[in-house]
């Protein structure tokens, strides 16, 4: 793998970010050649990506915050204007379960206020998503709607959901994976309200608005970034025509 910055990403912070995540992870497909199994492998590429990422934001955006989830929370990142939101390897078990593919480096960047900079490297697929060249969601391929789920604890209530709007679940990996099936035309909505933090969620969720999908709190409302409380505890992402059946569904049931 090569860590030389293309020329526009000095200025052009969709090109570094698209960079900086696909550079990662083809730093998480070297570590997933070493020999290494299960926990030894998942702490692996979680060093190995979060360094890389690490060294090349102090290199190239040096006067930017940070907040990794494989580092400290500095939070001076509150008075900033840029902060560059990081999950270095999300989907830590499916990494550690080659050859699957359902796994990714997320990178994205909160601006005064919102997320303004998104890319989800799905590195085993050698695709990195991103809002520089925002994906066209293709019009659906299948008559009844795809959620996509959690394959290792979906939680109860989307199968409820599922039951009411005559949905079909899909089960895979990681949060970002699973923001980028919507995107691919692989499902039609994800949520989730298991649990997260910003970091499983921010670039995905940029790369999905610049596709022009739908997305905000299980409960409709607008999901905000750069908190001091970093849990973002649910989340949906669905194809525009579907978020008023979800939303409805959730306030009348709640997500227990």
């Amino acid at each position: 793998m090569t860590t030389e910055i293309p020329a526009a990403a000095a200025t052009d912070d969709h090109i570094f970010a698209t960079w900086l995540a696909t550079v990662a992870g083809e730093r998480l497909l070297e570590v997933r050649t070493q020999g290494l199994e299960g926990r030894e492998l998942k702490d692996a590429g979680d060093a190995a990506a979060q360094a890389l990422i690490a060294e090349l934001l102090a290199e190239h955006r040096p006067d930017d915050a940070v907040l990794s989830e494989e580092a400290a929370d500095d939070k001076s990142r509150l008075d900033a204007s840029r902060v560059w939101i990081i999950d270095p390897l999300d989907g830590t078990r499916e990494f550690s379960e080659p050859p699957r593919d359902d796994w990714a480096v997320h990178v994205a960047l909160w601006q005064d206020g919102d997320l303004t900079v998104g890319a989800v490297a799905q590195p085993a697929l050698g695709e990195t998503f991103n809002t520089g060249t925002p994906s066209v969601v293709p019009a659906r391929t299948s008559t009844r709607p795809r959620i996509a789920v959690s394959r290792t604890r979906p939680p109860a209530f989307v199968q409820a959901l599922a039951e009411e709007i005559d949905a079909e679940l899909v089960p895979m990996g990681s949060a970002g994976v699973k923001v980028m099936s919507v995107v691919r035309d692989l499902a039609d909505a994800y949520v989730h309200a298991g649990g997260q933090y910003e970091w499983d969620n921010a670039a995905p969720v940029a790369v999905a608005r610049a596709a022009g999908l739908f997305c905000s709190r299980v409960d409709g409302s607008e999901l905000a970034y750069n908190q001091d409380d970093v849990s973002l505890p649910d989340l949906i992402v669905c194809r525009p025509e579907l978020a008023a059946q979800i939303v409805d569904f959730v306030k009348r049931n709640g997500t227990e």
